[in-house]
């Protein structure tokens, strides 16, 4: 019997939320096994907006794990929002790595700067190469998150976009800010078996990294305006695992 993971990102759970996710929340419950969470889970970044998404979260009744985004930064108030979750029961990661339903899941944020020959290097002023040096930092933490674990599907779980493929469609001029080809680099290392991520709202829905593990943005106005008609989630079927035989 496979594994049903459902993936959204981008909810930018607001003051005038309450009441509008529960809907996707019920939905998840009857057609997946564990919910995915991309990041970006408030609008500004404030404790008030993660309460009502905890409460929205009551009528979600399968395991969580999330990430948080940019938007959730905003106010400096990240550690009160995971808190916050965390308390409702929902796993939220930063470069730490768990296990539920024999799903290893590694998550962090991730971070800007770029992809293949066009992402920004750590060179010139300083702050240049501080913002270079985080995206190298978070995709150091996604390669120690992947070394924790030793599950048959391993699921990187993401904001910003390690490749350029899902982010294509972004207007050029911002498309070096929605991901970083640094969070490739250690998907390829390890045997992932797919990437979530969000933050591209107007990219693509699907991709690949060049070792060829699936890529999927599941931001929801980009599900929103790919699946009209639905509840803005995906879901991926991963394989059962049998467990080894006896000798």
């Amino acid at each position: 019997m496979s594994i049903r993971v459902a993936a959204a990102g981008d909810l930018h759970c607001g003051k005038a939320s309450a009441g509008t996710l529960q809907p996707l929340f019920a939905r998840v419950t009857e057609e997946a096994d564990l919910l995915l969470l991309a990041g970006d889970l408030t609008d500004y970044g404030q404790p008030e907006e993660a309460r009502i998404l905890a409460r929205e979260l009551a009528a979600l009744h399968v395991p969580a794990a999330a990430v948080l985004g940019n938007h959730d930064f905003e106010s400096g108030r990240e550690q009160e929002i995971r808190q916050i979750l965390a308390d409702v029961g929902v796993t939220v990661l930063d470069g730490d790595a768990v296990e539920i339903l024999g799903v290893g899941i590694a998550g962090v944020k991730g971070f800007a700067g770029g992809f293949g020959q066009h992402a920004l290097g750590p060179w010139g002023e300083p702050v240049i190469k501080q913002f270079a040096h985080e995206a190298v930092n978070e995709a150091l933490k996604l390669e120690a998150a992947l070394a924790r674990l030793r599950t048959s599907h391993l699921v990187a779980l993401l904001h910003y976009a390690p490749v350029a493929e899902t982010a294509m469609g972004e207007p050029p001029e911002i498309l070096p800010f929605v991901g970083s080809s640094r969070l490739e680099e250690p998907i390829g290392r390890y045997p992932v078996t797919l990437v979530i991520h969000g933050h591209a709202h107007r990219g693509q829905l699907d991709g690949r990294t060049h070792s060829g593990v699936p890529v999927h943005n599941v931001s929801t106005p980009l599900l929103l305006r790919h699946f009209p008609d639905r509840l803005p989630f995906r879901v991926f079927e991963l394989p059962a695992v049998r467990p080894a035989a006896a000798v």
